[in-house]
């Protein structure tokens, strides 16, 4: 066993995490959820989501067998939810491919939607203990440290270079410990900022602490200027319920419920009625909100709008109306969450005014 990974997994069994709720099991399909849940987001964030999913559906056939919708609504404030549609798909995939079964290979397990190499890899390793290698973000930074390798991980030819040189650091036993380690290592001590180098157990050969290149790798993300995009939500009203709009299954927030929308900045009671089949009383706009994606920024401003009179052609099956505590329990995004939070706490504060 090299040096790198023999301390690495002498960490991990002593100081690496042992107790969360996805640890401890060989269930493929549970280690499977975790693992895209993880994606690009915190364990602190992913905790309370996995125990709620998993309670829903405790097996590949239960998420199989239920709604695209529903599987949004527990996914719902969570982000990035196409992992969410494509864990669906994958499970119907499972029932119909291959026997309900978790499919074993790694090869094969790599042709289901969403799963690419590195989470492939995590899954063999931990439910079938096969000595593959991970790449997450994690990863990338302590190899980019501890090797000192300059530019940006995820650019095509610094990643070709990472895969193969974590390719010669796997371990021929203790994978679990291994590849549960560079996790560890990477989420805990080896973070983007603030790094407890002291407490690392590859300190000692670790070239960028030695170089003191710690705080300038791994190389950031060649900053480009972030578009930026405005749109109105319109928040129809009548007494306690609101209208939410189905959104199309694929793009932003795909097959989530959401206010409508609109680029325009006035003129709501004219275009609500030609569109919407209502007529309604503008009232004043709520604050704006700002959301950051991946690739542009949102700025969302609310306009609410009292509904005096509501036309056949309204009914729609992409549309319906639900009172606005309901509405906080169906898959909506986290802006739509924020304003009905807003607008539950106003009624609340004008019953007992």
């Amino acid at each position: 066993m090299n040096d790198f990974s023999y301390r690495l997994i002498t960490w991990q069994k002593q100081y690496g995490r042992h107790a969360l709720p996805w640890q401890n099991t060989t269930d493929p399909y549970a280690i499977w959820v975790s693992e895209i849940m993880l994606q690009q987001t915190q364990v602190s964030s992913v905790i309370g989501y996995y125990q709620r999913f998993m309670a829903r559906f405790p097996t590949i056939a239960a998420l199989a067998n239920t709604t695209e919708d529903e599987v949004l609504q527990h996914w719902s404030g969570l982000g990035y939810y196409s992992r969410a549609r494509n864990l669906h798909h994958a499970a119907q995939t499972i029932m119909d491919n291959h026997d309900g079964q978790f499919p074993q290979k790694f090869e094969t397990i790599q042709t289901l939607p969403g799963i690419g190499r590195s989470t492939a890899a995590a899954i063999v390793s931990f439910a079938f203990n096969q000595t593959q290698t991970i790449l997450d973000g994690n990863v990338k930074r302590v190899l980019a440290r501890h090797f000192a390798i300059a530019g940006w991980p995820s650019h095509p030819k610094i990643e070709k270079q990472l895969w193969a040189l974590a390719e010669t650091l796997l371990p021929q036993a203790d994978i679990v410990a291994y590849t549960q380690g560079l996790m560890d290592l990477g989420a805990t001590l080896c973070t983007r900022s603030k790094p407890q180098c002291p407490l690392c157990p590859l300190q000692s050969s670790c070239e960028a602490y030695q170089q003191n290149l710690v705080p300038t790798l791994p190389t950031p993300k060649p900053r480009k200027t972030i578009p930026e995009k405005h749109i109105t939500m319109l928040i129809f009203m009548q007494g306690n319920e609101i209208l939410l709009e189905k959104r199309p299954p694929s793009g932003v927030w795909g097959g989530l419920w959401s206010f409508p929308e609109t680029e325009a900045t006035n003129n709501f009671a004219t275009s609500s009625g030609e569109k919407y089949g209502m007529q309604v009383a503008v009232t004043q706009a709520l604050p704006s909100l700002i959301h950051t994606f991946t690739h542009f920024k949102l700025h969302i401003h609310p306009q609410p709008l009292h509904v005096t009179k509501q036309m056949p052609q309204c009914h729609d099956s992409t549309r319906r109306w639900i009172h606005i505590d309901d509405a906080m329990g169906v898959a909506i995004p986290t802006p739509v969450r924020k304003i009905l939070q807003s607008l539950s706490h106003a009624q609340a504060s004008n019953k007992h005014a």
